[in-house]
């Protein structure tokens, strides 16, 4: 096999990953069997080109072979409801093994461990139909540990199946708890209502589970192999850095979607339930909505590519339907539909186009404090689309904003990236080169080179008054790119949680077609290929960026970020970039001090931090009685000591947040956009956080010798 190796660094994304078992909802096996040649080709490919061109020089060794072999098995059961030790120490054999099997491109392993894994799934639907057949004994005193990590496999058949037990009746206790205080409620509303018996509402719990559990396996067995494999590459990448990822063709236009905001369709969301695909809701605008006849609730049914013959796609795996609903903008699609309303059977004929995804894109709101104008603006992720440079990416839609914002006469901004994980390099720069005159941004590095200097090279300042940046833990990679340089150049307050989430990596994606001429399209390849480093020489891996003023959140004693993920990159420092801070304040310090004596005197924030702490020790606290009086008193102290924090994010201030002029405008004819905004302006006037912010602006005063140069 020859294999080619070249990268266009040109095409950097910067992405938050979560490595998780997806279940792809719903489907047809339309290709379930096995490939072994693709298989072998995908494991040559990636072993090779990880090893040469990941930033880590990682050996395949038995420390991998370990990593690989945990990390595949705990994806697989990581509730412990399929293997035994028994089937541990078959697979065992290999645990050391791996790392030579892969150099052979010998898959011995994943296939004893999937093989074994089909059979257990086929084993699960007996075990969990014949447990719920029955009631459970409620009054026996025993116990759970939700937290798997820390519970042995089973040691043979007949205790796994009483691991099965206990799940399913902690499920069960569950829902009756839940439907006992809905009827206590009811009864005080309503003297006159009729309570159910504990009886009835037992065996209602056990319906309620078994139809959830068949839900369930309806999405597995419509896995593929391919699924199951993925899982295996991705055990195997993972083990070099947990941002690096094999993603399969559908991955990678699901991520294309995320990262641009749009897709070609029809502008429906779907759900999936049992065999068939739901309409959840419609995009507001897009071809669904403005066609109107398609409703939230309705079924699909058929789809028929124009006057085609249409194609049945109940039992149909939801994202394969997705690719026969989906197409290109012009083309026409004709579903046959199940209406909620009256249930009958309707042809619906719609013309697909390009959809935006709203929530995406840039938003601002403008609010008046101490008879000033200030304004937020809330950037979800550095978004781009990285097959038209056209297109509106992050960067641009930050500059017009905040043109528009100067227009309205705004003094001071808000950038809220709470929440954002990421997305473009390119774009992180470019909008921080917004707030600078110009300068270095960030510093990159290759394996086993000196680091890059990424500069803003346009001496345009597009926004030159006070700034304050809102972050929280989940702020991660570009955001932290953006919000360290604000914190080096002191152009910026960093305000939010004691830290964002600590992704110092960069990745780059490539199809792997590219490195092996193949007759499929093999997927791609996320993997990582830099780190960056702060002007100062820094690096936010696993440390984060820590705001200049922290506030307490539900997070903040969490075991959360970088820092907490297996084989995450070490923290290192390079040599500090030549830059020169902007000194845009002459009462830094006094803000910062002030808003830190606020926050540890008012009641909301000490409030949320005795919140923050109950919240740890119910996460630490994974053990479950599964005797029903004793799992009803722990819930209803549960319950009461949460009465205690009903009020913790009861905020409100005296705030009223508008629109900027020109969406202003837009509303008047566009009444899902007016409805959005006033929900979002609510919340905003609600948000303890964005009030602090505010009085942190407020107090912000701008040095007249600032090096920030006015245009």
């Amino acid at each position: 096999m020859k294999i080619t190796f070249k990268f266009n660094t040109t095409f950097l994304a910067i992405v938050l990953f979560f490595t998780s078992l997806s279940l792809h909802a719903n489907a047809q096996n339309i290709n379930s069997d096995p490939d072994p040649e693709k298989d072998k080709v995908l494991i040559y490919i990636l072993k090779n080109v990880l090893t040469r061109s990941h930033y880590v020089v990682k050996e395949l060794n038995d420390d991998f072979s370990e990593l690989v072999y945990d990390a595949f098995i705990d994806k697989l059961d990581a509730s412990k409801r399929y293997f035994t030790q028994e089937d541990l120490k078959e697979f065992s054999q290999y645990k050391y093994q791996i790392d030579n099997q892969l150099l052979l491109d010998d898959l011995s392993f994943y296939n004893l461990v999937y093989s074994r894994y089909l059979d257990k799934i086929k084993n699960a639907k007996s075990y969990y139909g014949d447990l719920l057949a029955q009631p459970f004994l409620f009054n026996k005193n025993e116990t759970i540990n939700v937290d798997y990590a820390k519970v042995p496999f089973a040691k043979n058949d007949n205790q796994l199946i009483d691991y099965w037990r206990k799940q399913l009746k902690l499920q069960t206790i569950s829902r009756i708890q839940e439907q006992t205080i809905l009827q206590e409620e009811k009864l005080k509303e309503d003297k006159k209502f009729k309570t159910k018996s504990f009886v009835t509402l037992e065996k209602e719990a056990r319906k309620e589970v078994l139809k959830y559990m068949d839900d369930l396996y309806i999405r597995i067995e419509q896995l593929e192999h391919d699924d199951w494999f993925s899982t295996f590459l991705n055990s195997v990448v993972g083990a070099f850095d947990p941002h690096t990822t094999y993603m399969d063709p559908r991955d990678k236009e699901d991520f294309n979607q995320r990262m641009s905001g749009k897709l070609e369709g029809i502008g429906a969301r779907l759900l999936s339930k049992g065999i068939y695909t739901h309409i959840s809701d419609l995009v507001a605008g897009g071809p669904a909505s403005k066609q109107g006849e398609l409703e939230p609730g309705d079924i699909i049914l058929k789809v028929a590519q124009g006057d085609e013959e249409p194609l049945d796609i109940v039992g149909m795996r939801l994202d394969d339907a997705i690719k026969f609903i989906k197409g290109k903008k012009g083309t026409e699609v004709r579903l046959t539909v199940k209406k909620k309303m009256d249930g009958s059977t309707k042809i619906i004929s719609i013309i697909r186009d390009v959809v935006e995804l709203d929530e995406t894109f840039v938003k601002s709101s403008i609010v008046e404090k101490n008879g000033e104008k200030y304004a937020i603006i809330d950037l979800p992720s550095f978004y781009f689309d990285s097959t038209d440079n056209s297109y509106r990416d992050s960067a641009k839609d930050m500059e017009k904003e905040i043109e528009r914002l100067k227009a309205d006469g705004v003094a001071g901004l808000i950038v809220d990236l709470r929440n954002n994980g990421g997305g473009s390099l390119k774009t992180a720069i470019e909008i921080s080169g917004l707030f600078i005159d110009k300068g270095p941004i960030v510093q990159v590095k290759f394996r086993g080179q000196d680091p890059n200097v990424l500069n803003d090279t346009d001496a345009k300042v597009q926004w030159d008054k006070s700034l304050v940046v809102l972050v929280n833990e989940l702020s991660a990679s570009a955001s932290e790119i953006f919000a360290a340089s604000m914190q080096d150049y002191k152009r910026a307050i960093i305000l939010g949680g004691n830290q964002t989430y600590g992704k110092g990596s960069v990745q780059s994606i490539r199809p792997i077609n590219e490195f092996y001429n193949y007759k499929e399209d093999l997927g791609y390849l996320k993997m990582t290929i830099q780190k960056y480093y702060r002007v100062n020489g820094g690096s936010v891996q696993k440390e984060g960026v820590y705001s200049d003023i922290a506030m307490p959140s539900a997070y903040s004693y969490m075991k959360f970020g970088e820092r907490d993920l297996e084989s995450a990159l070490a923290w290192d420092k390079v040599q500090q970039a030549n830059y020169s801070q902007t000194n845009s304040y002459a009462n830094f310090n006094d803000v910062v001090y002030n808003s830190k004596e606020r926050i540890a005197t008012d009641t909301s924030f000490k409030l949320v931090n005795e919140y923050a702490k109950w919240l740890k020790k119910n996460q630490d606290d994974t053990s479950y009685s599964l005797n029903y009086k004793k799992f009803s008193k722990n819930s209803d102290t549960r319950e009461k000591e949460a009465e205690k924090f009903k009020s913790v994010f009861d905020y409100k201030s005296n705030l009223t947040f508008t629109s900027p002029k020109y969406e202003q405008t837009l509303s008047k004819t566009d009444k899902d956009l007016e409805d959005k905004r006033l929900a979002w302006h609510k919340n905003l006037s609600k948000d303890m956080y964005v009030s602090e912010a505010l009085t942190v602006l407020s107090e912000l005063k701008l040095k007249e010798e600032s090096k920030i140069v006015k245009n």
